[in-house]
């Protein structure tokens, strides 16, 4: 619409009126400015002092059944609602005890049990990050012909990618698929509260369905080393769902429900291991991300934030960082050895809904209801490139990670080694790696569509006949791309 008024405007000549504004046109303009002001006025993050300004302007402290991050957001409307843009220099409260305390940062003193964690994070993360700079550098040396070379023997075969099969794997949509780190399993999660495992290449079951929700699964990760250890006892995979709970499975066929962590108030989106496999990450609709000890079920860590619930969150490579996305348009990256906010993640019109580290590094995309992904450099900390990916919401995005390329853990660091892990400090140039070379988007708009992380252009859209695509995932072998439908199946692409 946009485009179409600017041309009619060039049309009419310097002597003519410009032609009005739609009403369209208007009401989007209205909508972002509403939602640019809302971003900047301040609202204070404790609920006390919530409820106390909800007070002062004569509106109920709560409502039936309302969450604490609904009452913030309706403190929001109000204030913007009373004060227009004068909203913006208001102060966080206008009673005397508010106005003592600072809203801006604050800090609660953690557990002896997180100490000890980020401790063993902060070693194993320089570990990783020491190995994957010391490959890096190598690889700088590498001719520019050869890295032309492998890009195109690796995405060349991505433009004859078609289906291959489709598989009915639940009563309900195929929220989440994922592929296990050696690609000889796909677990799916459904909306019917249900995970499967499903044996590659025929797609067929293994075992029976994984039933340990009362609702709808939203997040599904697997171990770093899963199916590797076949231990009755070893967790390989993670689920969260809409009942709050998050269920760590084994890969037995009997019993294969391990433990149940359960904190969080509000359904559990996203979850995401740690590389080191010894932690993982959930996000919750209850506005905040927490970090597990696995083997003992212990919550470590009650991250708040985000003004609204927390949808997407990932852990980078190194262990070092983790990501969220929330329902507020915003995202944050935290740093996981000190708890502090390391970048935040301001430019989607819409809620985040995926997060994907980069196996680089230093690159970020997120995966928006804006029909967007934006990537982001962690050095500059800033955007670097927009996507307009789909023409619905962005409801998955996942880069390509080789298996044999991916990091493996470094030396303990009780052992004061300090070898790297999968480089040697020598002077010849290294191997080239394929991880990262593209990466894939499930889109609303029934879309799969593939892109190279080089120049961000897109390589090969697939569409398939089941509605929504809702999510998305790439062997680790690079022979296939899976997508979880609407329309209750799986689908596996490939090139043949």
């Amino acid at each position: 619409m946009a485009d179409e008024a600017g041309i009619a405007l060039d049309d009419l000549g310097t002597d003519q009126a410009p032609a009005p504004i739609s009403s369209g046109d208007a009401a989007l303009h209205a909508m972002l400015e509403q939602r640019k002001l809302a971003h900047q006025v301040p609202v204070p993050t404790s609920d006390l002092q919530v409820r106390e300004r909800l007070r002062q302007y004569g509106e109920p402290m709560t409502l039936f059944g309302e969450r604490e991050p609904d009452r913030r957001a309706r403190l929001l409307q109000v204030l913007i609602a009373r004060h227009g843009k004068n909203a913006v220099n208001l102060s966080h409260a206008p009673t005397a005890e508010a106005d003592d305390e600072d809203e801006e940062e604050f800090y609660t003193e953690g557990s002896d049990d997180l100490l000890i964690a980020r401790r063993r994070i902060a070693m194993d993360s320089l570990s990783r990050a020491k190995a994957r700079r010391s490959y890096q550098r190598r690889e700088a040396r590498v001719p520019m012909q050869d890295v032309a070379q492998l890009r195109k023997q690796v995405l060349e075969p991505l433009k004859t990618c078609q289906l291959l099969g489709s598989q009915i794997a639940g009563s309900r949509p195929i929220s989440m698929v994922r592929f296990a780190p050696d690609a000889s399993i796909l677990a799916t999660g459904s909306w019917s509260g249900q995970a499967a495992l499903w044996s590659l290449p025929n797609a067929t079951p293994r075992g029976a369905a994984l039933a340990g929700h009362e609702d709808r699964i939203s997040g599904l990760a697997w171990h770093p080393r899963a199916t590797l250890s076949q231990a009755p006892s070893a967790v390989n995979l993670a689920t969260g769902a809409g009942d709050g709970a998050v269920c760590l499975w084994s890969l037995a066929d009997e019993r294969p429900l391990l433990r149940t962590l359960r904190g969080h108030e509000a359904r559990v989106c996203r979850t995401a291991f740690h590389p080191m496999g010894d932690y993982l990450v959930s996000a919750s609709y209850d506005g905040t991300w927490r970090l597990w000890d696995v083997e003992r079920g212990l919550e470590l860590l009650l991250q708040e934030g985000h003004s609204r619930e927390v949808y997407a969150v990932d852990v980078h490579g190194d262990g070092s960082l983790v990501a969220s996305g929330g329902l507020d348009a915003i995202g944050r990256l935290w740093d996981t050895r000190t708890g502090r906010t390391a970048m935040v993640l301001d430019g989607h019109a819409r809620e985040i809904l995926s997060l994907a580290f980069a196996p680089n590094g230093y690159q970020l995309l997120s995966a928006s209801g804006d029909d967007t992904v934006r990537v982001w450099d962690l050095r500059s900390l800033s955007t670097v490139y927009t996507i307009p990916a789909h023409r619905s919401s962005v409801a998955d995005v996942r880069f390509f990670t080789a298996a044999s390329e991916r990091p493996r853990a470094p030396a303990p660091w009780w052992a004061g080694s300090d070898v790297s892990m999968d480089v040697d400090d020598v002077d010849e140039a290294p191997a080239l790696r394929r991880s990262g070379l593209y990466f894939a988007t499930a889109g609303y708009d029934g879309l799969v569509k593939l892109w190279s992380a080089d120049d961000w252009q897109l390589v090969q859209s697939l569409r398939g006949d089941s509605g929504k695509v809702m999510s998305v995932d790439i062997s680790a072998d690079g022979q296939y791309i899976a997508s979880g439908e609407w329309g209750r199946t799986f689908k596996l692409w490939g090139s043949l």
